[in-house]
């Protein structure tokens, strides 16, 4: 009976041991489990439908307000008698009266550009290039419904100008964007009229912002895109995934003529800042603190006069020598390096910092003198009184038609020049009569006979055209030349780039 009992407790003792061992090891692996991390799944790929009906959505939104820019510029060119062609008999007649070399005839000379409606008033945003010396200029809706436009400012130093149609029509505007928010990689629309084809839609993303030296302005800074932008986008809007404008479609860097997927859109910020001057005042007041700033200085040389980092301005000239700079403590050497908390590395900083300050404001400048930090207040001055220096010494022939401060004297080319250049009054151009010893144009390889197509990719058209480019260079720019030159030992006149930085 006590065997029995004995047996008996040893399976019942058996069987809890079983029981306790199972329900320990139940226990761990569920404790395991908790403790096990969620597993990551992997995100799908955005779907490219939903992309594309964004894309058509942002398209909708901005294609009303986009418009097409047409002008017409009426070009009277000299008859040339040793060009004459199957005349009418009246013609012939008149001759008789009115030698040929006195007579002119005139032709219009028509383009294309885009532009952006911002105000239901009628303004629109567009490029100056686009309606520069235009005699007519014609803005054509989606709607197609065109329209006569008055132009109420333009600032060449950004190349924007401000349009204003009268319309009865109830017009679509676009909001203008912080482009300040803009990064590489950011998806962006550009819409316009690229070769006279309306309303066409490329996409693409900012490759780069901040981008200076595209053109000959040191006011300008652009975003580059790799949206296509090609000859017609000119002025039109590129917009974020808002729908908002966050560029100015300006320039494009190619070779052939065609889009290589490097654009360049004045940012919203600075063609806001240029709009609302131009439509309060009609023109654009920059601030100057009078100094000339050295170009192309070396950071060894910043460093050796005590920037740590070899960044900053250098005043190589306080230019007055009573403007503000002057005013304020500043000298001849000190290095500038913030201005109002805003950090100067290079002299295009300062270009786009005093843009957007309106003269009469007081600004805060930290600057390096012989190595020691200093700070002074600044009151900024008008740039066109301030540049313009009342008191300064007038240059040997300054002001008079055909002398340049290239160093060249030039002058209207004769019918008999263009016929042997192979150029036309459309083409225009400058003849080279004179270049002065160490000059820049010299400096370049300017030589005596050259004809002055383009500087700095503009188009020279006459004298005025050359002064009017010429007044827009500074100090530490690169200057390049485009001009015909006839070759003796070709008998043939063939086109050159020449090129020099102005000191």
């Amino acid at each position: 009976m006590s065997r029995r009992k004995i047996v008996l407790f040893s399976m019942i003792l058996g069987t809890l041991l079983l029981g306790v061992t199972i329900g320990t090891m139940i226990d761990h692996a569920v404790n395991a489990d908790k403790s096990t991390p969620t597993l990551i799944k992997t995100p799908s790929a955005p779907s490219p439908t939903n992309l594309s009906e964004h894309f058509s959505t942002i398209a909708k939104k901005v294609e009303n307000a986009v418009v097409n820019i047409s002008t017409e510029t009426i070009i009277k060119q000299e008859e040339n008698p040793r060009q004459r062609r199957s005349r009418d008999p009246f013609e012939e007649f008149f001759e008789r009266f009115m030698p040929p070399e006195g007579r002119q005839r005139s032709r219009k000379n028509r383009s294309l550009g885009s532009g952006f409606i911002v105000d239901k008033k009628g303004y629109i945003i567009t490029n100056n290039h686009v309606i520069n010396k235009a005699d007519k200029i014609t803005v054509k809706l989606a709607s197609g419904e065109e329209f006569i436009a008055k132009v109420i400012g333009t600032d060449q130093n950004t190349d924007l100008a401000v349009l204003k149609i009268k319309t009865k029509t109830k017009l679509v505007t676009l909001e203008m964007g912080n482009s300040d928010w803009m990064n590489p990689g950011n998806w962006v629309l550009a819409i316009g009229s690229p070769f006279g084809l309306e309303q066409t839609l490329t996409a693409g993303i900012i490759s780069a912002t901040g981008r200076s030296g595209v053109t000959s302005s040191p006011w300008q800074r652009f975003l580059q895109t790799d949206a296509a932008i090609n000859s017609g986008n000119s002025g039109g809007p590129l917009v974020n995934m808002s729908g908002e404008v966050i560029g100015v479609n300006t320039a494009i860097i190619t070779p052939t003529g065609g889009n290589l997927g490097i654009g360049f859109a004045l940012p919203s910020n600075t063609a806001t800042n240029v709009y609302n001057q131009l439509v309060e005042h009609g023109k654009v007041k920059r601030g100057a603190i009078g100094i000339r700033m050295q170009a192309n200085v070396k950071p060894q040389a910043l460093k050796a006069l005590g920037s740590a980092d070899g960044k900053g301005v250098l005043i190589q000239k306080l230019s007055p020598p009573n403007g503000p700079a002057a005013k304020a403590g500043l000298k001849q050497g000190d290095i500038i390096v913030e201005v109002d908390g805003q950090k100067i590395t290079e002299m295009s900083d300062m270009h786009i910092i005093l843009a957007t300050i309106t003269p009469g404001t007081s600004i805060k400048i930290r600057y390096i003198r012989n190595g020691k930090v200093g700070i002074t207040n600044l009151v900024v001055g008008d740039r066109d009184v301030v540049v313009k220096d009342p008191n300064a010494t007038p240059k040997p022939n300054e002001g008079e038609t055909d002398s340049i401060q290239l160093g060249i004297t030039a002058q209207k080319l004769t019918s008999r020049q263009l016929r042997e250049l192979d150029l036309t009054d459309e083409d225009g151009g400058v003849y080279v009569s004179k270049i002065e010893t160490d000059s820049i144009a010299q400096e370049a390889g300017l030589k005596r006979d050259d004809v002055i197509i383009e500087i700095n990719k503009k188009r020279i058209g006459n004298t005025r055209d050359l002064k009017d480019i010429v007044s827009e260079l500074e100090s530490g720019m690169d200057i390049i030349f485009l001009v015909k030159r006839w070759e003796e030992e070709t008998r043939e006149a063939i086109n050159l780039y020449l090129a020099t930085t102005i000191p």
